[in-house]
């Protein structure tokens, strides 16, 4: 009898196959944004997803100043720092976030969405975000993703 043997197939670095790709923030809501952004950075779109290996792609978010917060979010939200002394929180609302650094605002909620672990380091530094729409990554030859089309 001639059986067939399925092999689990781990990906390495050396094997993963990363891509560049560019999503357009323009009337996206915020927290669906990221979480998308987030399985693209971790690579959980493809199907030699490895949990313990960067397989994700770079992401390029563009008109990162366009992006949407669904009811009284932009101004009730509350994002807290504490600088490490006593006294030291400090509070701020995504429409000061908004006003003064844009990207900053889908960097939290990206960063949020991915591991806190040596991995998730890694996974952030392939994203990047950008005021406008124009960027300075035209040479990787990134493709354009519509985050409607996908799940």
């Amino acid at each position: 009898m001639d059986t067939l043997s399925y092999k689990t197939v781990s990906a390495n670095k050396a094997t993963v196959n990363k891509e560049w790709v560019v999503v357009d923030a323009e009337g996206q809501i915020l927290g669906r944004l990221a979480s998308k952004v987030a399985n693209l950075l971790r690579g959980k779109h493809k199907p030699n997803f490895t949990p313990h290996v960067d397989c994700g792609d770079n992401v390029i978010v563009i008109n990162a100043e366009k992006v949407v917060l669904t009811g009284k979010k932009i101004t009730d939200k509350q994002y807290v720092r504490h600088s490490g002394y006593p006294g030291g929180q400090t509070f701020q609302n995504p429409e000061d976030i908004l006003n003064k650094y844009p990207e900053r605002l889908v960097e939290k909620a990206v960063k949020g969405m991915i591991p806190k672990n040596r991995l998730g380091s890694v996974l952030f530094r392939n994203l990047k975000v950008v005021v406008g729409s124009e960027h300075k990554y035209e040479a990787q030859k990134p493709k354009v993703i519509d985050l409607n089309s996908i799940k």
